[in-house]
């Protein structure tokens, strides 16, 4: 490592430490880093132990002894040798490591301990159900490395609010298993697979209470440079300050119920969709695949190879209304939102290109979009549509693309063709993946 190169980490996690806020103690814990691998071996973690050391070097808070070996596991995590130890850093850790009561260990982190997990410490005892269950996720896999926008779930943890709303990231994004948002606090996830765009529920940071002990985990941390830069730092630090009980943040499980905006509520809208499970919707074949899920408060259509999904219906029905709503779609996706059953308002990947049917936004088979508003695949579009007799307009990301179109008669794959009685909306999910969000409903006279 060059000098100046540990200088400039040096000076940035002071700042860090400075910047990082809300300390409530300011005793002096000790953390044991475990790098030890009995898998894959990650090239960062030589990195990953100078930078820790210098996190420790650079805080008042915290010091750092380290296990590197089998041997130092050994004499360094046995029941009693853990007495002396605030908490553990698993550092990039693969495989069954070799605790010598990894039993003891789990009663040990129940009992008030702090457990502080970056990148493959979730590739690290996988047939050990109890270590799964405390860290909250399990590796499954990874596509090739890339760039990803990390949305922030909590801005107030101290693990993350030196970020914004999101930010962006270049890394190795695992693909987790066993994971179940209701059990952690949510810190850092994407809405779509970070190399296929399909849209899902994709974590990357959480932490969560474990007994009368804490954990904080994030998958970030393949790369040399994500160690070295001045974001990470200033994550993990905060993550582990929270984990000793050195600053203040929630580590409940985060709500996904979604309740309209106070103004919203005022002009008469109402949630069609609750965030938090199916409720008010059914599949419009009862023997169809069940394709729609509800995944951190989207409500999911996912299709695998070889399948074909189902639509999905609300069970009230409407007559005049304004509805609002969110979707993601991957590339090539094509999918509908279908006012009282019979009118759909297209969803389609068509930016950049020739529009087809009309394009994203049309009235299929009866009026293509008059201007072209659509954002890229991979994007959240905003719609609102209203429909009041047989008229129809529809605003797509803030541009009217349709103004008091007349419909009379139903534009194709519709419930009925009784277009003069209320009917009920739902989503095409026999044509590819999508995901909504914010689905609400303003009834009108």
């Amino acid at each position: 490592m060059k000098s100046s190169r540990l200088f400039h980490w040096t000076a940035s996690l002071v700042l860090a430490s400075i910047c990082l806020g809300g300390s409530v103690e300011a005793a002096s814990k000790k953390l044991l880093v475990v790098t030890v691998t009995k898998g894959f071996r990650h090239s960062s973690i030589p990195t990953a132990e100078s930078v820790l050391g210098a996190l420790a070097a650079g805080s008042s808070h915290f010091e750092v002894d380290y296990a590197r070996t089998d041997e130092e596991i050994a004499e360094k995590m046995n029941p009693q040798a853990l007495q002396q130890w605030d908490g553990v850093v698993f550092a990039n850790t693969t495989g069954d490591l070799p605790i010598p009561n990894r039993e003891y260990f789990m009663e040990w982190l129940h009992s008030g301990k702090a457990f502080i997990g970056m990148h493959s410490s979730s590739d690290t005892f996988h047939g050990f159900p109890k270590f799964v269950g405390m860290i909250g996720g399990e590796f499954l896999t990874h596509g090739p490395q890339v760039e990803v926008t990390a949305r922030v779930e909590d801005r107030h943890h101290p693990a993350c609010h030196h970020y914004g709303e999101s930010f962006q990231v270049y890394d190795e994004i695992y693909i987790l298993k066993n994971f179940h948002r209701d059990r952690v606090h949510g810190l850092l996830s994407q809405d779509k697979h970070p190399n296929t765009w399909a849209p899902g529920d994709y974590p990357i940071a959480w932490c969560s209470e474990y007994g009368t002990g804490k954990v904080f985990y994030t998958s970030l941390g393949h790369r040399e440079d994500i160690w070295t830069s001045d974001h990470y730092q200033k994550h993990i630090l905060g993550g582990i300050h929270w984990a000793l009980g050195l600053a203040e943040g929630d580590g409940k499980p985060l709500s996904n119920a979604y309740e309209v905006s106070e103004e919203e509520a005022k002009e008469g809208f109402k949630p069609l969709f609750n965030g938090v499970n199916l409720d008010g919707w059914t599949l419009r074949r009862a023997d169809g695949h069940p394709s729609w899920s509800v995944q951190n408060g989207m409500m999911v259509n996912t299709i695998g190879k070889d399948e074909h999904g189902t639509d999905i219906v609300t069970k009230e029905k409407f007559w005049n209304f304004t509805v609002r709503y969110e979707y993601l779609i991957p590339k090539g996706s094509n999918s509908g939102f279908y006012l009282r059953g019979r009118h759909e308002i297209q969803i389609f990947d068509d930016y950049g290109k020739k529009p087809e049917m009309g394009g994203n936004g049309a009235i299929y088979s009866v009026k293509p979009v008059s201007l072209m508003a659509s954002r890229k695949a991979g994007e959240w579009q905003e719609v609102e549509a209203t429909i009041k007799g047989n008229r129809i307009s529809v605003t797509l990301n803030g541009v009217q693309v349709h103004n008091n179109i007349e419909v009379n008669r139903a534009t194709g794959s519709e419930l009925d063709a009784n277009v003069d009685q209320p009917g009920s909306l739902f989503v095409q999910g026999d044509h590819g993946a999508v995901a909504l969000r914010n689905i609400r409903i303003k009834v009108l006279d």
